[in-house]
This record gives C-alpha cells, structure tokens and sequence, in this order.
C-alpha cells in the first residue's frame, strides 16, 4: 500500500522525520499544524491529530498517531481525524500504530506526551471561540477529580458537596489557594501524583503565586484547612459513596468478537480459539474486546480498505453508543504487545525495522518527491562501539568460591581466574559521586551446579541485607555478563572444570571424568574484549572447530606454547593476546602462528584440520528500555499485576513500590525505601519471575543478568536511561506523597543522613591488601623472562612496589583525583624505592610512578624539587597543556606535537576532550600506555 504525494494533505509533509511531538488541529476538515506553544492545550470542541515519532537504538524510527476528539467536536470532524490519521501512516509507511482518543478516556500513552494531565478548554474553532489567556479571565473555581498511579486522569466536576467521595482525589482551585482533598480510601501514588496537577494548576492558573493545602479525608471542622476546605461547600455533611457505574469506571472487559471488513460490511468470524492464523494479509478486520477495539490491517490491503475499516469502527461505536472505548489500529508485522496478547499463541516472527541502507533509500526518495533536502539520510548507521560500563574501574576487588553452603575468599592472584562448573560472589566496592558504592553480585559458571547456585544467591543476599540493602545486588551466568562485570575484574580467565568442593562432590558421585584445567596439560584459549580494561581468556575446547577468524587464540601442551592470530583481527586484539599471556604462560616463550600459515605441530595438537567460523560471535546487545510497575498484594508478593509506564521519567518511581526497568540484555529490580521488607529480599525472585513472563514478548532468557537496585543507592549505570536524575530527590523521607507536598509547599522534606558506605564486617574483607594491589598494571611475575608490550622503566617501578608473590591484573586505573592524599603516612619503603628509581633515570621519567601508589609528603616534595615544580606550578607540554604528575605514567605524554598527531589523528586538545575509556582504549591500539 502506498500513497500519492500529490494526494498527502500539504501540512503532513515531512511528517515524522526526527525525534519529538507534532500535532495539528482539524479546522475546515483540513489539518493544520500547531505551534510548538501550544502543545497540550486542546479545546473541547476540536479534533486533534498527534505524532510521536521516537528514535531507537537501531537508527529506526517507531511512529504513535493518535487523534483526539473533544467532547464538543462534530461527528464529520471526528470521522475526518480518522481517515486523515490514515493518510498520515501511509505516508510514514503503513507501520505506526494508530490511536483513537476521546476526551477524559484518554490512552495512558497519549497522556505521558503532555505531563501531568490534559485539561481541555471550552470553546474550539468551529465555534468562532476566540481564545484568551487564562491568567487574563476572571479565576472561576473550579473542582477537579484525578485518578491514576502513574499518569493522572483529570476531570472537571460541579462544584458541588455531591460531586466528592471516599475514594478518589479531589482538586478544588479557588482564587486564593488550591485544596487536594484525599479520599480516605484513596492510595498514597495517587495522592502524590495528583499533586503534580496541584503544580501544575498553581504555575499555569495562578502564576505560581497562591497557597496550597492537603485536606485528608475525616478530619472534619478540627484541622484549620479542612475547616476552610468544607466552609467553601457550606458546612461537612456525610459523603455519598460511588454508584455501580462510578465503581466500575469503564466498560468491563467482554468475550473477544472478530469481525472482517469485506466491501463495506463487518462480518462476524466463529471460532472456538482466537488463533493468528484466522487473519489473512489482504484483509482487515476488528477486534472487539469491550473496552478495547482493534483494527488489524493486512499488509497487502489498499489505503481504501483501511480507510474503509476505519469508518466502520467508528460507525460501529456510535451505533453501540461505546464512543468513550478505546480503538488501536495495527498493522500487520508491527502489532503491539496487547493486541498479540488478545491471541491464543502469537507466532515468533523476525521483527520488521527500518534501519537497512534499502530503508533509508525508500525514505530519502519519498522526502526528495516532496521537494525536501535529503543530504545526509542515506549515510550508514553508525558504527557499534563497545558500550560505556558508567562504573569506576579502580575501585576494590573481593572474590568467594562457593563451597557447597559456604564461601572461601580467594586472594589477589586467584580472583581473576574462574572455572565454569563453580560458582562465586564478589563484592566491588569504588567511588561514586559522593559517596561509596558497593556493588555483590553471583557468576554462575555454564556447567555449575543447582546446589550450589542456590548458596550463592542466598549468601549473596545475606550480604546485601548486612549493608542495609545499600549495595547493587547482581546475579549473571557465563556469556551472559554486561560490561560492568568485565571492567570490574579487568583481565579475566574462565578455566574449564571446577575447584568447590560441590563440583568435587558431583563428579564423584556420577562417576564422571575431572575435567579441570591443567597447566601442563592441553589447553585452547579464546582471547577477547575491547582494551586493557576489560579482557577476557576462554578456555573452549581443544579442537579446530574452536578456532574463529576474527579472534586471537592461546593454545598450550606442556612446554609448547602458540598463538595463533585470526586474519580479521586487529592490533588490539593482537595486544590482548600478549597481555593474556602473561597471565596463563608467562614463563614460557610463544610461536605465533598466523592464521593460513600454521605449522604442522600446531595442527597436530588440535587433532587436525576442520572448518571453522569467521563471523564475530554476537552478544545480546542493549535496546530502548521499558519501565515496568509491579503491584504486589499483601500475601503474595511474587504475583501481581505489570503495568508498562511510558515515556517514564524519575518521578514515576514511587517510593511505595517495585519498577522492573527491562533493557532485553539485562533488568533492573527498583525497590522503593517504604516497600515491605519481606518484599526487599525477595526482589531477585521478581526479577527471575518476571523473565519468565516476558511481557513483551521477546524471548527473554531465563540467564538474562538482574540487578536489583535500592531506592537511595543507585548506581550510575541505572540512572543513566532517564533523562535527568535529581539524587536529592531519592535520599528524602518519607512517601512520595509526603516528600512531593513538602517540596509543593515550598520547603524539602529531610534528606537521609547517609554516611559513606563501609564494607560489612560479615564480608571477610581482608585489611593488609591496600590499593595498590589493586592497581590494573598487566605484569608478570619475577621468574618471567619478559614484559610484553611494557617499558623498562614502567617494569622497574612497578616491580618495586610489589610484592614477589602478587602479580597485579591489567594496566594502570584512570586518573584519580589526588595523586597524594593527605591521609597518607610515611611510608619508607615506598618512598626509599622512589628515590632509588629517580636517582637512576633521566628527565620527566624521574616523576613517573603508578597512579595507584600513595607517597609520602616528603616524597611528593622531592620529586616536584627534581622537576622544577612546587606547589601548584606544574609543567606544561608544547602546546600550553598543563601535564600533571599522574599523567607521566603514559608513554604518549612525550611525543612531540607532530608525532601525536600522525599517531592518533588528532591534536592533543581533541584527544583530551575524549572520555577516558576512548583515550585508554586508543592508546592501547598504540602500545602507548
């Protein structure tokens, strides 16, 4: 189905092509587009045709048409808002999806657009209404009922004593102050949420300047504003409860009718299931649930069927006098998750984006027949980088093997090395914006066993509970890990086999082989990641089936060592291979073998040739999030009821309540600080049942990674997906109704005293490994005979900082904010092998000293004395910039301007204006760190 430009309303071209809102007005039955300023001001006698279009992670655009009609608007106006919303998704290519909207049951989705509410005016242009300011009419009072958790239903009603009740809330806007009445059986999210339209009624209505008051429902003539609140009705009288269909609020929910259009009629469909195999794609058809509507629209039906479908809805609707029901209108291949819901079994089928070069080919020639300039549309999608993992990475380290019920800490040198039949915990404590983070979490290897994954979880949560539910839990499986996880442990080796006692226990009781790696046995390494910061030694089997072109491999038998280098690696990965070495083989030299040229002993010891991949293996990559409520009933907190909050922001996270913000690679558990206890530890198991549900139908795996997140402590890498974050607002006491009238009235509720967070004693956090152990330099060990990839004089100065038998993990951290705290004592040792290092090199070598190590004073002074500096003079580079101690300890500080720039590309300003994880990660493409 297409549609003709030349027959596309002038007003709707170039409709749809950029992220936001666009909405025009139906005056003369023809669209007219509104300014900007006038977004969210609808007027009761008009129709309304409203655009979201939103930008996806895939470089797609998804398109929401909604038209809404004022209770006023006439029959032929609300029928041309229809058939021109048809219009407007042919042009965009058949795939939004199409919302019909009436005045006061307005879809959850629309609302979200125009936060806090909608409240329409009277008047509208085919009444000749001639529009005035608000702030410039005489104030009328008026009163208001709102209804919703999440997004507020309001509603204007007689300012009448009848017109209130017990159950909702109620707004009444005098012209010296706006009451909230609370209905005694109104719920705490209701009641915070109607004080967004309180503010919004103030700012809009009042110029922000009245008072406001909260009158609870009950307190009568006793409390000074309930008193003033009943004096403006004549006095208290008893409140007269809801009727039968106030009660029910909208129709309820009805067996499932399937009628097709064919030539003008609805005829209706017998079926004993509703099966997707009933649809025909050159059919549309209606699905009448009661109080929902579907119209499905085949992909191979003429824009004259659609248009025809939809006329018949809406006649169908008038004639059952149902003109309050909510009508969606799908396409084929892009129907929504409810709509797929309303099916028996919904067929898993490939989902349809419009994100290829053909895509974006079509587009471009529809907008250039319109005359518009396309430059710049048909350029590819952007490259994918490796994603941000928004955590410190010099933070502490501990790791645990589970035991059967018990954990063992293991030390510094073993942390990094785990084995896919064990499981472990780990604790990462690092820095946050203000205060100390702490983030547990269980790895259960592929082949671990139940027993022992359940000790995990429950020592884990043990451990959570000790730090007061302050610290990110985290559960992940083996290939299924997110980035912070890799950037946590830095240089990471996955063993086969197993060392916990359960493993031990199992094998011997199944009578299995002991499989484990051994270092003198034979071995074969996949090497991967994305830097010096993050990776990782696969132990996979030793056939040639493993291998793949575009990675790097460790192969080993004894005192035979090779790697071989695939042909669609690059320099990083041929450096990650190096670094890898040092941590499985560093004390035995390594033939390389490129891949076409390989050596016979090579292949003898994969038991010969065989066929192999060349395609990079793919991890489950991040999508646009879905923030998920969760009502959990008192006695059952693991069922409940989900509700997707669209266009979510931070204050949709109520205090009172558990999100589900779910990411398709991993999810994030929210509990709020006056959720029930009982309910906070049993947030993993929310997250588990809800990857079972899978709400949106995206086969999710039930290894997906969960991390559960406290209101009040959460973690950089969860704020990050909305679009601002206030921390202050999450450390207030108090419900959210109780902080939100305390910041309405002009004054914040208090703020938590939160100290920084200390690790618990119950987590065996050992006391002599001080930071510099936990330094990220990829050394080896005394006995090896070589240093890949670093300088002599970066081998001296580590070698002298560490002890014989402790090897640290990966290159040096990023830059911290003070090189020398002033908490450091004197530390002769440290300050003995500085002035030993420095009276033995030359010029800026003489400063140059991991980041990680905490000098002494005395030291600090010596070394800016040898380089001319004191106080806050420090040298600067050839180009003005300042170089400050802690950045001598990369080698890409002395080279010249013009060797920087042949180098990287790029000037030095450009480079610096980088983010740390791009400069580390281009400087270790160059060997340059």
């Amino acid at each position: 189905m297409s549609v003709s430009m030349k027959d596309l309303d002038p007003a709707f071209r170039g409709a749809g092509q950029k992220d936001g809102l666009e909405i025009w007005r139906i005056e003369n039955f023809k669209p007219v587009s509104m300014p900007t300023s006038s977004y969210g001001k609808f007027y009761m006698g008009d129709s309304y045709i409203i655009l979201k279009t939103t930008a996806l992670k895939n470089g797609s655009f998804r398109h929401d048409l909604h038209y809404w009609l004022g209770k006023d608007t006439s029959q032929d106006e609300a029928g041309t808002a229809a058939i021109l919303t048809v219009e407007l998704d042919a042009s965009l290519g058949g795939r939004a999806v199409q919302y019909r909207e009436v005045q006061g049951n307005e879809t959850e989705k629309l609302l979200t657009y125009f936060r806090p509410c909608i409240m329409p005016q009277p008047g509208g242009v085919a009444s000749g209404f001639n529009h005035v300011e608000v702030n410039e009419q005489e104030h009328v009072t008026r009163l208001y009922v709102c209804r919703g958790k999440y997004v507020v239903h309001v509603k204007e009603v007689p300012f009448a004593r009848s017109s209130l009740n017990h159950d909702d809330i109620f707004i009444l806007d005098t012209n010296s102050k706006i009451f909230q009445f609370n209905g005694s059986n109104s719920c705490i999210q209701e009641r915070a949420k109607a004080l967004e339209v309180v503010q919004y009624i103030k700012d809009t209505f009042h110029e922000g300047k009245c008072e406001v008051a909260a009158v609870e429902d009950g307190k009568l003539m006793a409390d000074a504003e309930a008193g003033e609140f009943w004096a403006l009705f004549g006095g208290f009288a008893p409140l007269p409860r809801k009727t039968a269909l106030e009660e029910t609020g909208e129709d309820m929910e009805a067996a499932a009718k399937l009628l097709c259009f064919n030539q003008g009629n609805l005829e209706p469909i017998d079926f004993e299931s509703l099966a997707h195999e009933l649809l025909e794609t050159n059919k549309c058809y209606l699905l009448d649930c009661g109080a929902e509507m579907y119209v499905w629209m085949g992909r191979s039906t003429s824009l004259q069927q659609r248009k025809g479908a939809s006329e018949a809805a809406e006649k169908l609707l008038v004639d059952d006098s149902r003109t309050n029901s909510h009508v969606m209108k799908v396409i084929e291949g892009y129907e929504t998750i409810m709509f797929k819901s309303k099916f028996n079994e919904w067929p898993a089928t490939p989902e349809l984006k419009l994100s290829s070069e053909d895509g974006r080919g079509k587009v471009a020639a529809l907008l250039k027949s319109q005359g518009l300039d396309v430059k710049g549309l048909m350029k590819s999608a952007p490259v994918k980088e490796e994603p941000e993992p928004y955590i410190d990475c010099t933070g502490h380290l501990q790791v645990w093997r589970v035991n059967g019920n018990k954990k063992t800490l293991l030390s510094s040198t073993e942390q990094s090395k785990l084995y896919t039949r064990d499981c472990y915990i780990f604790q990462y404590t690092y820095t946050g914006d203000d205060k100390e983070e702490c983030l547990i979490g269980t790895w259960f290897g592929k082949k671990s066993i139940e027993e022992e994954k359940a000790s995990a979880i429950s020592l884990a949560s043990k451990m959570v509970q000790a730090a007061k539910f302050q610290a990110t839990m985290a559960r992940l499986y083996e290939g299924k890990e997110p980035i912070q996880f890799f950037v946590t442990f830095q240089s990471l080796q996955v063993f086969k086999g197993g060392l916990s006692s359960g493993y031990k226990t199992f094998i011997a009781e199944s009578g299995l082989d002991d499989d484990s790696y051994s270092e003198a046995g034979l071995a074969l390494f996949r090497v991967q990641g994305s830097g010096s910061e993050n990776m990782q030694a696969i132990q996979v089997d030793a056939v040639a089936s493993s291998l793949n072109s575009s990675y790097c491999y460790i192969l080993h038998d004894g005192n035979s060592v090779f790697t071989w280098i695939g042909n669609n690696t690059t320099s990083l990965d041929h450096d990650l291979v190096e670094r890898q070495l040092d941590a499985i083989k560093s004390d035995l030299p390594s033939r390389s073998q490129k891949e076409g040229r390989e050596t016979d002993k090579f292949w003898e010891l994969l038991g010969g040739k065989s066929k192999y991949s060349n395609k990079k293996i793919e991890r489950e990559q991040e999508s646009d999030p879905h923030l998920f409520s969760c009502i959990l009933p008192k006695g059952n907190h693991l069922q409940g009821i989900v509700k997707e909050i669209h266009h979510f922001n931070q204050d949709d996270l109520m205090a009172e309540d558990v999100f589900v913000l779910d990411c398709h690679s991993y999810i994030f558990v929210w509990v709020g600080q006056e959720v029930d206890a009982k309910v906070k530890t049993q947030a993993m198991d929310i997250g588990e049942k809800f990857l079972v549900r899978d709400f949106l139908m995206e086969n999710l795996s039930r290894e997906t990674t969960i991390f559960t997140v406290s209101e009040g402590s959460e973690p950089q890498f969860f704020t990050r997906f909305f679009t601002s974050w206030d921390p202050a607002k999450s450390l207030m006491h108090g419900s959210s109704y109780q902080r939100r009238l305390a910041i309405l009235k002009g004054g914040a509720a208090p703020l938590h005293d939160k100290p920084k967070r200390r690790t618990p004693a119950v987590s065996g956090r050992t006391l002599g490994q001080d930071k510099s152990q936990r330094s990220r330099s990829m050394s080896t060990s005394p006995e090896c005979h070589r240093l890949r990839g670093r300088s002599p004089a970066f081998a001296a100065l580590t070698s002298s900082f560490e002890k014989p038998s402790i090897r640290n993990l990966s290159t040096p951290p990023p830059a911290v904010k003070k090189l020398f705290p002033k908490s450091a004592g004197p530390d002769t040792s440290k300050q003995s092998a500085i002035s030993d290092l420095t009276s033995s090199l030359e010029g800026p070598l003489k400063s140059t000293i991991p980041k990680s190590v905490k000098a002494s004073a005395e030291a600090e002074k010596a070394i800016q004395e040898e380089d001319g500096t004191g106080g806050d003079d420090e040298a600067e580079d050839d180009e003005g910039r300042t170089i400050y101690p802690y950045e001598r300890t990369g080698n890409h500080i002395y080279l010249s301007t013009a060797e920087f720039r042949e180098k990287f590309g790029m000037t030095r300003a450009v480079f610096y204006k980088l983010p740390k994880w791009k400069q580390n990660k281009l400087k270790s493409a160059l060997q340059l760190f």
